[in-house]
């Protein structure tokens, strides 16, 4: 059996360093597969224990060249977020005061070259002592990461920078420390100091700016910790104690208060009141809740003091359990990831074999001084060519897409599953609970004699001993209307027909025209009233009492408020709609006539679902499937995207590639448009990522200077670097506002 890990990695720095350890983790025996993901700094990892352990795969990663850790088993989503947020924010802070230096120092070596009236001694010394704390403090890991990918046969963005700005510093320490042997002989050039400070302060600025921005990716996460409340008010031995969650157990008693965020997932025991759950399903509506409602950690209680026994604590709670969703799923990486995972393996290769073209052409044929412009032409190709922005451009937009759709009631499994759903072209959905309430309900009571409440109290109270939906419906209504319910004798079930008994020495007869024919029993004019009721849509419960039909319950399961709508939202996004359904023909035909679907696939069991899926993936492509994620399960495995319908906090979380918190059927056009957005987010981050190294590349390599006589500056070069990554991960906080 085949078990899962996420193993934490510092060290990486761009797509080349990402690609290193998936590699050699995709080649570790045992290894089924790994995604690594420079974003969030993971590697995810299935393997088969008899194979491989944990260990092993930790020091596997180590060996690359790369810091791994396994976090302790103990260790909560909680405190691991913030461990985070402080590793985080500790490198900010260190990025930011080597930036410091570094700028000052690039601000002292331009005073210095713009004093002509010192000695040239003086001045080349003077910048090479504010030059040194740069190179060997505050640049000093890209220097140590480079040689650490070489030991370890591979080259990443340090491997650029180092050689690129080591270049420049030992040319320009030649011309220091060699400058009166080299002025004579006219070989003398102005060092690069001031160039060097430059490019190292412009890529810990890019470094720092991009950290900062990857922190915002994971806001949603930390807001969705931040509705936990840190205390309970248990009640023991009928005494408020303020206690710290992480001290509740399953079965204590706790108050909430109005105005009070509920602690954790519980069942309500008394009192009533309204509560916010819109930072579970987005619905901004408050739901009445009374004794022996389930109730969810995080909520909002609106109106009314109410006493709760905690049922799930710890990482059991609905909160929980969408956390480490989000987590796992932004951790995963886009089937569109891998066109950047291949580019990158041998990009940085690729890239130091232009900057040696580079320089052997410009030394050959360029223009004197030859090996200046030669060198100049080389290093700056090292700088531009960062494949930052590549690594960046798809788990970026993931994380954002996956938090926001979090935020909104939408859990999103994986980025896969993301991808897949911007391509459907058919959306399937399941009628029972998914276009229709899931609960049948009384509609219309028609009498031949008698009285209707009357009628409705006989089957009610025969009904009372039955587990059938239908009977759950007349029984809540004859409670709705306040009925007195008598206890039933003799009673028998006929399955597939109805009910039979006695029910105050009356002989009641509860079920459809089948039952009614067997029992010989004359229908009338209700035969007719019950066939027009069953070709709307409505299931007709005939009711006789001692021999003789009296009358006609009509039940059906009634549609959503919000289908017709959320239909029509998908036609709009140029899906087809497939309404798929185990009930009678006519029926189905009639839900799907009223709310617009365009085909209606009816009579078909659950286990022919399957097929019925598979048949549209032939003959249409791509096919979402909706369900209520409990009986669709083959269908929706069977499916392109499994998209199931929750309910409150008793969603199926594991049932679907998508699930949806709130059972309304609008979440799946929004599910759809944000996927769909995301994926041109994706592309845009990528094409800008592509293009900006096809430009930048042959430009730095001096590929106007011959025309126009133009060429860039390592400086700017490193500018332009740091302005690639930035602007990637800002395309992507965009989907913030989806």
């Amino acid at each position: 059996m085949k078990e899962s890990v996420t193993i934490p990695v510092s060290g990486m720095t761009c797509a080349g360093c990402s690609g290193r350890v998936q590699r050699v983790l995709e080649q570790s025996p045992g290894v089924s597969s790994a995604a690594v993901n420079l974003l969030t700094r993971s590697a995810a990892v299935e393997f088969d224990p008899a194979a491989t352990s944990v260990e092993t795969l930790v020091e596997t990663i180590r060996g690359t060249g790369y810091g791994a850790e396994l976090p302790s088993p103990e260790q909560s989503i909680e405190d691991a977020l913030n461990t985070e947020q402080e590793t985080r924010a500790e490198e900010g802070r260190e990025l930011a005061r080597k930036a410091v230096v570094a700028g000052l120092a690039t601000l002292g070596c331009m005073i210095l070259s713009m004093l002509h009236g010192l000695p040239r001694t003086v001045v080349t010394y003077g910048q090479l002592v504010l030059t040194l704390p740069v190179v060997f403090w505050a640049g000093r890991h890209f220097y140590t990461r480079s040689w650490a990918a070489f030991r370890h046969h591979s080259a990443d963005m340090n491997t650029l920078i180092a050689i690129g700005t080591g270049a420049a510093f030992a040319f320009s320490l030649a011309m220091t420390l060699a400058q009166e042997w080299l002025v004579p002989r006219g070989l003398w050039s102005a060092p690069y100091y001031e160039s060097v400070d430059a490019i190292i302060a412009l890529v810990l600025l890019g470094n720092l700016l991009e950290a900062r921005a990857r922190g915002r990716t994971s806001e949603a996460i930390r807001r969705l910790i931040g509705y936990r409340p840190e205390t309970a008010t248990l009640i023991v031995n009928g005494q408020e104690r303020e206690t710290p969650l992480s001290a509740v157990r399953p079965g204590d008693q706790v108050l909430v208060r109005p105005g009070d965020r509920i602690p954790l997932d519980g069942e309500v025991l008394e009192g009533t009141t309204s509560v916010d759950e819109s930072m579970l399903t987005g619905e901004p509506m408050p739901v009445a809740k009374g004794p022996g409602d389930p109730v969810t950690g995080a909520t909002l209680n609106r109106n009314g003091a109410i006493r709760m026994r905690v049922t799930r604590t710890g990482k059991d709670t609905v909160l929980s359990r969408i956390i480490a969703l989000v987590q796992q799923a932004q951790a995963t990486k886009a089937p569109i990831q891998r066109l950047a995972d291949r580019i990158s393996a041998i990009f940085v290769p690729v890239v130091v074999s232009i900057s040696i073209g580079t320089f052997v052409i410009w030394f050959d044929l360029g223009p004197e001084p030859a090996y200046l412009h030669a060198l100049v032409s080389a290093v700056t190709v090292l700088i531009i060519a960062c494949p930052c922005a590549m690594g960046l451009a798809v788990p970026t937009a993931v994380m954002v897409a996956t938090g926001r759709g979090a935020e909104r009631g939408i859990l999103i499994r994986n980025a896969e599953a993301l991808q897949r759903t911007s391509q459907v072209g058919v959306m399937v959905l399941d009628k029972t609970g998914t276009i229709t309430e899931g609960k049948p309900a009384v509609t219309h009571i028609e009498v031949e004699t008698g009285n209707p409440d009357t009628l409705l109290a006989d089957a009610a109270s025969l009904e009372r001993l039955s587990e059938h939906p239908i009977a759950e419906a007349i029984v809540s209504a004859a409670s709705a209307r306040g009925l007195s319910l008598t206890d039933p004798v003799a009673f028998q079930a006929h399955p597939g027909q109805g009910v039979t008994g006695l029910v105050g020495r009356r002989k009641i007869a509860v079920g459809n025209e089948a039952l009614m024919t067997s029992l010989r029993h004359d229908l009338h004019r209700l035969g007719d009233l019950a066939a027009r009721l069953a070709g709307s849509g409505e299931t007709p419960v005939f009711v006789a009492v001692d021999g003789q039909v009296l009358g006609i319950i009509s039940v059906s399961d009634p549609l959503r408020a919000t289908s017709a709508e959320a239909i029509s939202e998908l036609h709009a996004l140029g899906l087809q709609v497939v309404m798929l359904s185990g009930d009678r023909a006519g029926a189905a035909q009639e839900v799907g006539r009223k709310v617009g679907v365009d085909r209606v696939i009816a009579e078909v069991l659950p286990d022919q679902k399957l097929e019925e899926i598979r048949k549209l993936q032939g003959a249409n492509g791509p096919v979402a499937m909706v369900g209520d994620g409990l009986n669709d399960g083959p269908a929706l495995a069977q499916a392109d995207v499994g998209i199931a319908m929750g309910s409150g906090t008793d969603v199926a979380i594991e049932a679907g590639s998508i699930t949806l918190m709130k059972s309304d059927l609008r979440a799946v056009p929004a599910t759809v448009r944000l996927a769909r957005r995301t994926m041109r987010v994706m592309k845009q981050n990528l094409f800008w990522a592509f293009v900006y190294n096809v430009i930048g590349i042959p430009i730095a390599a001096g590929a106007l200077y011959p025309a126009f006589g133009l060429r860039l500056s390592p400086a700017i070069a490193a500018a332009a670097m740091a302005f690639s990554s930035v602007s990637v991960i800002s395309n992507s906080l965009r989907l913030r506002k989806a």
